[in-house]
């Protein structure tokens, strides 16, 4: 029998690689590739909006965007057992903030916390969510030390709302984020109104990780939408309402002949976990800060929204969310 060279998963101390968690391993969490991977783990599309944050009087170790929702999203870390000391500080953000996702993360998760943020994810409304994650280092020979983020609890619910105690980050001055995405989204609305399509109207940009154009009902917008960790933008129809899932379906079910009608395939995102629900189509590979190329893409976002404008607006006014009940499947 053929033999198998495989090497041996050894597990390593976090304080071999991170000695501090302020200077180490917060600064190295903050990376894009890294929030990326937590990302993943969670669920979430991670984008980093400062460390060490002052949030109203508090301070988190991080503070990111969910940039699929604009959800404000703490981040606490520690490098030991959990202890009461960081399980009370959590408390203080909840108790200060409207609305808030909170990560905690540490080496080991003791029964008591993992209850309890279990407990606090039953008790609490869709405003609030706790994640526990731990964070564990594995080596294999004398290979790079790879992290491993393992949920160990994790919220009721995928709602997302804006934490009011957060919202004076975003009337203070720009960061450098927030400036290329206002600098992308004004271009952007040259190139709508250039084109002289459905979406060639005034719409004053916001530095956020999207624009959304009115499609004619409530709840429903033609967006374009940005990633600067998966280098990708989309251009999407979004859902966002109590009947959300149902007119997903509704939509899914003529899918063959929208796709036909676009001349091309595209992704219908139910997004399960949460209430919202989106049809989309990426561009990936591309780099939002090299402005040389945003004409290209510019003109790729806007070519593919006025299809989708024009694909969907009167399949949008017809439709009756009653026609489609939970079941019915894809």
């Amino acid at each position: 029998m053929t033999g198998y060279n495989l090497g041996k998963l050894v597990k390593i101390d976090l304080r071999n690689v991170w000695m501090s968690e302020s200077s180490h391993f917060t600064p190295w969490l903050a990376r894009e590739e890294n929030l990326l991977t937590l990302g993943e783990t969670l669920g979430l599309e991670l984008e980093l909006e400062a460390q060490e944050k002052a949030v109203g009087p508090f301070r988190a170790d991080i503070l990111c965007k969910d940039i699929s929702t604009n959800a404000w999203v703490l981040i606490e870390n520690q490098l030991e057992r959990t202890d009461h000391s960081h399980l009370g500080q959590l408390l203080t953000y909840a108790s200060g903030l409207e609305a808030v996702t909170i990560v905690w993360i540490a080496a080991r998760f003791t029964e008591e916390h993992r209850s309890t943020l279990d407990w606090l994810n039953r008790i609490t409304d869709e405003t609030f969510r706790f994640f526990g994650v731990e964070v564990e280092l594995w080596r294999i020979g004398d290979s790079p030390a790879a992290p491993r983020f393992s949920i160990v609890s994790k919220p009721n619910n995928w709602n997302k709302l804006v934490t009011q105690a957060a919202r004076a980050i975003d009337e203070a001055e720009l960061s450098d984020t927030k400036a290329l995405q206002l600098a992308y989204w004004t271009a952007l609305g040259n190139v709508l109104a250039a084109k002289g399509g459905p979406l060639a109207r005034e719409r004053k940009p916001q530095p956020q990780p999207w624009m959304s154009y009115s499609v004619g009902r409530s709840g429903f917008g033609i967006n374009a939408s940005m990633s600067r960790p998966k280098r990708q933008v989309r251009a999407e129809l979004y859902m966002s309402s109590p009947n959300a899932k149902a007119f997903f379906h509704l939509l899914h079910a003529d899918k063959a002949e929208i796709e036909a009608e676009l001349g091309y395939a595209v992704d219908w995102e139910e997004l399960p976990e949460g209430r919202d629900s989106r049809i989309s189509t990426p561009l990936n590979g591309i780099d939002l800060e090299e402005q040389a190329d945003w004409p290209r893409q510019h003109d790729w976002l806007a070519q593919r929204m006025n299809e989708f404008y024009r694909a969907f607006v009167n399949r949008i006014k017809a439709l009756d969310a009653n026609a489609w009940q939970p079941g019915d499947g894809l």
